[in-house]
């Protein structure tokens, strides 16, 4: 079986077929994407980008993905610390659950925020007595945000921390130093590279968050309009130009995320 597989024919297949398959689900759809926004011109590009709308909701999306990128980096960093360091009864289970984000639809995810946090709900409800709304405004878009990016960080940091030589901090504590020190020379830069990819890989997966930010963010231009809720307005209203226009951002962005985080992993390794 080894021998067919090296034969120089099955290579060659492999290899087109691998090719071919990322051609046509990658590449032709953002040169697509490309190709529209730039179908009337460069004006017309520029025109649909300045669009106050249209470069609002980029700005708020944004502004609200990094508020979740952050919020993950530091919940998801304590999440896999007591994961990898403590042992609980459900401490398997807890394991199980942080990738539901992933395997649960995001409109789902909204729903649950929205039946949670809504103006009928316990919570809802006290948050408006004390004069704090939630959905249908920015914190519900944070929270949803959070939601479906939940796992990245703590995905990203639970290996290294399993990788941890165990010794480095035993020396450390025999020389006399505290565990606060400990922690901040010898355990948080060995964490550092996940908590740094993970948080780009949320911060990334956060601007294009549509079917939980949709349901509860009210969509309101200026206000709780995100880019993804704008490109499917666009979509509706037949403007693909338009929706492109602000494709193409998102996709500019995403791209230099990714360079980044392979950037950050590189680094880490050679470290």
């Amino acid at each position: 079986m080894n021998s067919l597989i090296r034969h120089k024919g099955w290579t060659w297949g492999f290899r087109t077929t691998i090719l071919l398959y990322f051609v046509v689900l990658i590449v032709l759809p953002i040169l697509g994407v490309y190709y529209n926004s730039f179908s009337l011109g460069l004006r017309s590009f520029t025109e649909s980008i300045l669009d106050p709308i249209a470069w609002k909701s980029v700005l708020l999306t944004l502004k609200l993905a990094v508020i979740a990128a952050f919020i993950n980096v530091v919940l998801g960093t304590m999440t896999a610390w007591v994961l990898i360091r403590y042992k609980f009864p459900g401490r398997a289970l807890l394991n199980s659950l942080v990738d539901l984000p992933f395997a649960l639809p995001t409109a789902v995810g909204g729903l649950m925020i929205l039946l949670l946090l809504g103006p009928g709900s316990l919570i809802g409800g006290l948050a408006e007595s004390l004069g704090f709304e939630i959905v249908f405004h920015q914190p519900a878009i944070v929270i949803a945000m959070v939601f479906v990016t939940f796992p990245f960080v703590i995905r990203a940091v639970q290996p290294l921390l399993e990788e941890l030589d165990a010794s480095e901090e035993e020396a450390a504590y025999t020389m006399g130093a505290r565990p606060v020190r400990v922690f901040l020379q010898v355990i948080l830069p060995s964490m550092l590279p996940g908590m740094i990819s993970g948080g780009m890989l949320a911060f990334s997966r956060a601007l294009a968050e549509f079917g939980a930010v949709v349901l509860v963010a009210g969509n309101i231009p200026g206000r709780t309009l995100v880019s993804s809720v704008f490109i499917f307005g666009e979509v509706e209203s037949d403007n693909p130009v338009g929706a492109a226009a602000v494709s193409i951002l998102l996709l500019t962005l995403s791209f230099a995320i990714l360079w980044l985080i392979s950037l950050v992993q590189m680094r880490g390794r050679r470290a």
